[in-house]
């Protein structure tokens, strides 16, 4: 039995030169405000705000447990955080660009 690498296919009756590889179409990652992480770290360091708020002087000896350089100190953690996070989603995705300069 011979197989022809060209010519014209019997079942399709398309030519090996019809062949044509599309390439998927979208943006790399979603626009931050799209994922959940952003929305995530916006309740974060709401409720960071609020503890600090609500955890505070209550009249003993021991004053405030919670303090404000305490919370915004959480919230930079928070932050470092997220744009780790979406550089990593970032770095994990292709680009779409096909200029050869940028290579």
């Amino acid at each position: 039995m011979t197989t022809s690498t060209t010519g014209t296919s019997a079942r399709t009756g398309r030519t090996d030169r019809d062949v044509h590889i599309g390439r998927r179409g979208g943006e790399e990652t979603k626009p931050s405000w799209k994922t959940t992480e952003l929305f995530i770290y916006l309740l974060a360091v709401v409720g960071v705000l609020i503890a600090s708020n609500a955890v505070g002087d209550s009249g003993g000896s021991r004053g405030d447990v919670f303090t404000a350089d305490k919370a915004w100190w959480f919230i930079t953690l928070l932050t470092i955080g997220y744009l780790v996070s979406r550089g990593l989603a970032k770095a994990g995705s292709r680009t779409r660009d096909d200029d050869p300069r940028t290579d």
